[in-house]
């Protein structure tokens, strides 16, 4: 069994194990087994589930900021003509932009069409308190860091591509000298993408204690006031990412929809999962890359940037939940509220770009330039964590087309790698550490000792 396999079933056991639990809390055990300090709740919910799955995601992120550092010095130096450099980051940026704009406009239009939220009078007593985001000229300052350390200690991802890409730029400036220190960023490249083979082997494990303590925790009993607004949404989402994606994938790259999605499955279960497209970087840019054929060139500016400003399953929420909580309160938006919506969304998604929280930051700011009130928001934020994990599964299937369509465009994907299979799918054998292997790094260690 291959480990998509083990990983789709671990998914759907962790659902059942998860939705078990809170169905027997709820309807039998009058919230005994979930109680504050219960023993399910205490050792195996918020105890062996959360450790484990925790481990995993901070493993991820361990992985990221060494990851897109390394791949993006090498992507730099394999390009080798700056110009290319730009054409392919304008490319990148444009289709990002414009999937977002696609998105909550197809949002909108759906949730106003169906008119959900009018009539209703649901209550909640979650607050929300809406907090500023930076401005804009405040983000583009921050992505050149000073203190570069500090920035990839933070995982500030735009100050790490900046510094990562003038680095590379500085090494094609030196030439043949560097030529030693190229293959030395290529190999710690190549031992970071192992480490991420290493991490995948506990992925199906993870994944089980990851989704069984969100179901546990979740269950369905918030979704009967909201179930128009969570099905509405996850409707928008699931079109998005399997029509009009594929629909770009199609048209702008003229490879077969079926064969990506295929090969996607891993990501969007990790992105779901870990409900961070940040902590699903590694596992997109080994797919991307081993699976799809994309050149590393590309696919290691795209992706981290992807991750970054790419905002379409956040850009779906905004705009479903603009509609819902307008019909709720009875405010009548028209033409002219959408198409603000659309734009605030579009330039949100650049503004906020790295903030913590940011899908909650930019439907604040979106309903302050409305005039809607903040309090609604505290009606969603019941459902929004389920939500979240769908809308990062939306995003990092983004990343993933945008990169490949534009390495197509620039002739640096590999189409033979893309329509096979079978190609750079995750093998055991990747994780053993062969006794030859150990023989040579013993060998080289000892001849190392000799001379010092």
């Amino acid at each position: 069994m291959n480990l998509t396999a083990k990983v789709l079933i671990a998914m759907l056991l962790g659902i059942f194990v998860g939705l078990t639990i809170n169905v027997l809390n709820v309807e039998v055990f009058d919230n005994s087994l979930l109680a504050d300090g219960a023993v399910l709740n205490e050792y195996v919910v918020n105890g062996f589930f959360h450790i484990v799955g925790k481990m995993f995601v901070n493993a991820l992120k361990m992985l990221v900021v060494p990851l897109v550092l390394f791949s993006l010095i090498c992507g730099v130096c394999g390009i080798g003509d700056i110009k290319l450099l730009g054409r392919i980051g304008s490319k990148c940026f444009v289709l990002y932009l414009f999937t977002t704009a696609v998105a909550i406009a197809s949002a909108i239009g759906v949730a106003a069409t169906i008119g959900i939220g009018k009539g209703m009078n649901a209550t909640s007593d979650a607050q929300f308190t809406g907090k500023d985001a930076p401005p804009l000229s405040d983000v583009l300052i921050d992505i050149i860091p000073s203190n570069p350390i500090q920035a990839m200690a933070s995982g500030e991802m735009l100050s790490i591509i900046f510094f990562a890409i003038l680095v590379g730029i500085s090494i094609l400036m030196v030439g043949k000298k560097a030529r030693t220190l190229v293959e030395t960023i290529e190999l710690m490249n190549e031992v970071m993408m192992k480490m991420v083979g290493l991490i995948m082997s506990f992925a199906p494990y993870a994944v089980f204690c990851l989704l069984a303590k969100a179901m546990a925790n979740l269950g369905f009993d918030l979704f009967f006031n909201l179930v128009g607004y969570v099905f509405v949404l996850i409707g928008v989402l699931l079109f998005h990412m399997l029509v009009t994606l594929q629909a770009v994938l199609a048209f702008l790259g003229r490879l077969n929809p079926f064969v990506f999605l295929a090969k996607m499955r891993n990501v969007q279960v990790f992105a779901f999962s870990t409900s961070s497209s940040n902590a699903t970087i590694p596992v997109t840019l080994r797919t991307v890359t081993e699976r799809l054929g994309v050149n590393n060139s590309v696919a290691s500016f795209s992706v981290p940037f992807g991750a970054t400003i790419n905002m379409d399953g956040t850009a779906i929420m905004q705009g479903v939940a603009t509609v819902f909580i307008a019909n709720m309160y009875n405010v009548e938006l028209g033409m002219s509220g959408y198409l603000t919506v659309i734009l605030m969304s579009v330039l949100a998604s650049i503004g906020t770009a790295g903030v913590p929280g940011v899908g909650l930051i930019m439907l604040s700011m979106v309903f302050a330039q409305v005039g809607l009130p903040l309090e609604g928001i505290g009606l969603i934020l019941g459902v929004d964590r389920l939500l979240d994990m769908v809308r990062t599964a939306v995003n990092v299937t983004g990343d993933a087309v945008v990169s490949t369509v534009v390495a197509k465009s620039e002739g640096k994907l590999e189409e033979s790698v893309f329509n096979d299979s079978s190609a750079g799918m995750f093998d055991k054998k990747e994780t053993d550490l062969s006794l030859e292997n150990e023989k040579v790094i013993a060998e080289t260690v000892s001849s190392t000792d000799a001379r010092e």
